[in-house]
This record gives structure tokens, C-alpha cells and sequence, in this order.
């Protein structure tokens, strides 16, 4: 079971933490093998993940790899609400995408958010994520995911 500070130290300092170092095998060990994952953000249709997805899933690992090449990522500004009895946690915080030089989105502009994340935890790992961001930046972009990800198909 996971207590208050270990699943804010999950969360921040090795999940989001990870992210914004590039660690992506320490991204990958924040989550349980069977772990999914729900983006979701305005009217769009849900996206969604999995360590080991389905036919009707993307591959989580390749989000972050995508992330991470594209972006110099920061989050802060965290509140957190933890469940311990249910292992549930609620996070808002803010997000910072900057675009790297060498990237595919490097003419972007860097990319605000405002997320809420909502997690499952099953022995101090991530089993279930949905991730809800709104993006005030996105009519700069003209591009609905402030990521770009998936990828348009042309």
C-alpha cells in the first residue's frame, strides 16, 4: 500500500519528474505492466494508452518518446488530494512545453496547460491514469493537441 508522501513522491518526483528529465525507463517503471492510460481534453475524442496495448490503444512508451524528443518539459504548481484507503490520488498542476530546436514542432510556441490528473496506484505503481488539460495556447497552434500527438494523418 501506498502512503500520502510516497505517492506524492511517485508522482512528482519520479513520474513528472522523469518526464521533465527524459528518464524514460524510469517513466516506464512508474507504471504496473497493465497499465492504461486515458488522455482527454475538451470535445475531442479520448485518447488512449497502454503499456501493452490493444488494437485499440497507442503504445504509452512511444507518447513519452515522443514527449521527450519534442519538448523540454516542466510541471508544477501541484496540489495533490490522496485516497490512501483506495489508493486513488487527484493532482492539478501546470505544464510548460517548450519545443526543442531539433524537434518536429521546434516553429511552435511553447505550449501552457493546466492539467488534472486522476490516478489508480496497484503496489506503489501507476495502474490507471486520465489525464484532463485544458490548453489556452491551442488557437496559436491551430493544432487541437498541443503535443502533437498522435500525429496528423496527411
Amino acid at each position: 500500500m501506498i502512503d500520502r508522501d510516497a505517492c506524492i513522491e511517485l508522482i512528482e518526483d519520479r513520474y513528472f519528474g522523469g518526464v521533465m528529465r527524459a528518464d524514460l525507463a524510469g517513466v516506464r517503471d512508474c507504471f504496473t505492466n497493465d497499465a492504461r492510460v486515458v488522455i482527454r481534453h475538451g470535445d475531442l475524442p479520448p485518447r488512449q494508452f497502454a503499456v501493452a496495448p490493444a488494437v485499440d490503444e497507442s503504445n504509452l512508451l512511444a507518447f513519452y518518446e515522443h514527449i521527450c524528443g519534442n519538448y523540454e518539459c516542466w510541471f508544477g504548481e501541484f496540489r495533490h488530494y490522496v485516497d490512501v484507503e483506495q489508493q486513488r490520488a487527484a493532482s492539478t498542476f501546470k505544464v510548460r512545453l517548450t519545443p526543442r530546436p531539433e524537434g518536429a514542432f521546434s516553429a511552435w510556441p511553447i505550449q501552457e496547460l493546466v492539467n488534472c490528473n486522476f490516478f489508480d496506484f496497484d503496489d506503489g505503481r501507476i495502474a490507471k491514469m486520465i489525464i484532463y488539460y485544458s490548453n489556452p495556447g491551442a488557437t496559436r497552434t491551430g493544432e487541437p493537441n498541443p503535443t502533437g500527438y498522435p500525429p496528423r494523418r496527411m
